[in-house]
């Protein structure tokens, strides 16, 4: 596949490309400016951007052999679209086979998120996958979503199981162009796509509820390329104490297990 890319091509609507929000620029040894946000609300950024971003960063730390295997992300404040995001990385420690980063993403002193993320050296350990992929249609055909809180993606709804749900909780999704053979890059997309949407929507009420996101952790369990389809499945998990608990996985189209996700929400009344 070919990797020479148009970082213009297929922009969000306010034309902004996907390869543009990851192009972080150096400030200094484990210090990055994320100059490029996509704005989709005027007063608030898309938390799966942010999270990416911050990804990113701390991918740029650690040895080129390592491939990210999970981060744990906290949102503690809505961004400001107009202004961009400054990252800096801690590294916590390197060792033989694996190396872990902690990132705070902030627009001037106001903390956005904080996250901590794991990487590994790849191992040809045994390969298993307790169960299949959900049996859904293949993509080709199904509606096209516009979605606008991604940039430069192609979405495409399945039937889904709550019909009555105020969001899909099921969704294929590729990059709409080819990227380039790095597998921190298809990290960086998978977590990209992996904050849309909600698990929540198959809880009664969800409809009338807010259900900004708190935290939310990826784990990356085998190689993928985000230039090829694949599938998010959210399943709802339980509801305590104004917050909203759900799961999710990610299959490629071959039906294999790449990614989990989990992920808690507000559930509180709009008012």
């Amino acid at each position: 596949m070919s990797t020479a890319i148009d970082p213009s091509a297929t922009p969000a609507p306010d034309g902004t490309s996907l390869l543009e929000l990851l192009e972080l620029e150096s400030l200094g040894r484990d210090h990055f400016l994320a100059g490029n946000v996509h704005v989709v609300d005027p007063t608030h950024l898309y938390g799966g951007q942010v999270g990416t971003q911050a990804l990113r960063a701390a991918t740029a730390t650690v040895p080129a052999d390592r491939e990210a295997h999970s981060l744990h992300a906290y949102f503690l404040r809505r961004g400001d679209p107009a202004r961009p995001i400054e990252l800096r990385v801690e590294r916590d420690r390197d060792g033989r086979s694996f190396s872990a980063r902690r990132v705070v993403a902030r627009q001037g002193d106001e903390v956005l998120l904080t996250m901590a993320c794991s990487f590994a050296v790849p191992d040809d350990a045994p390969d298993h996958q307790a169960g299949p992929a959900p049996d859904v249609p293949a993509p080709e055909g199904l509606p096209v979503v516009a979605e606008s809180h991604l940039a430069s993606m192609e979405l495409r709804l399945p039937p889904q199981p709550y019909s009555d749900g105020p969001y899909p909780t099921r969704v294929w999704a590729r990059s709409q162009f080819p990227l380039p053979d790095d597998p921190a890059m298809h990290a960086c997309v998978l977590t990209y796509v992996s904050d849309l949407y909600a698990g929540t929507a198959g809880f009664p009420g969800a409809a009338d509820h807010v259900g900004s996101s708190i935290d939310h952790a990826v784990w990356f369990h085998r190689p993928v390329r985000m230039d090829d389809w694949v599938f998010m499945d959210l399943v709802p998990g339980t509801i305590a104490r104004g917050r909203a608990w759900y799961e999710g996985t990610i299959h490629d189209r071959a039906g294999r297990l790449v990614a989990s996700i989990a992920q808690e929400t507000l559930f509180r009344r709009r008012c």
